[in-house]
């Protein structure tokens, strides 16, 4: 008997820290502002200073997790784009990443595993599985060539939720 315990319960270790099953019951909530360019001295009132912009957007549906909210591809004054969820309210779990993709989005398990195929582009971990929160794309990324934007499981290979990113 004691020759099985050990291991079974390295077998048990290892599934606990692979499935991570504790994140199911466990929130995090970020709630960021929307960035905004820094100004200088000549664009300091309110009357010349541009307002973000929303080039594109789309709310988001359920994959493999029940997953709502908004998706916003936002230009900043200065020129840089940012992606901002709003409302965001998903499950958490292990390894979720925010990605822009070039993927279409399709309803029901046909769309959860589609984002990987084709162009992708990962913009970090996501900060929180609740609420709002900005990522930043980086300079050398053309957002006009991704048109959605998913919640990808690194570890399962799998789409929490996407969303289309339809002009505005």
């Amino acid at each position: 008997m004691t020759v099985l315990a050990l291991p079974a319960a390295l077998l048990l270790g290892l599934g606990l820290y692979w499935f991570q099953p504790w994140k199911l019951w466990q929130n995090a909530t970020v709630h960021e502002s929307l960035p905004s360019a820094p100004s200088s001295p000549l664009t300091a009132s309110p009357t010349n200073q541009a307002a973000p912009q929303t080039v594109a957007q789309g709310a988001l549906i359920s994959h493999e997790h029940t997953t709502t909210g908004t998706a916003k591809l936002i230009r900043l004054p200065d020129g840089s784009h940012t992606l901002r969820l709003e409302n965001l309210d998903t499950s958490n779990g292990p390894d979720l990443r925010v990605w822009l993709t070039d993927a279409p989005v399709k309803e029901g398990t046909a769309g959860w595993r589609v984002f990987d195929d084709g162009k992708y582009v990962s913009l970090g971990k996501l900060k929180g599985n609740k609420g709002d929160q900005n990522y930043a794309i980086p300079s050398d990324v053309n957002p006009a060539a991704y048109t959605s934007v998913t919640i990808w499981c690194d570890r399962f290979d799998v789409s929490f939720g996407a969303a289309p990113l339809t002009p505005a």
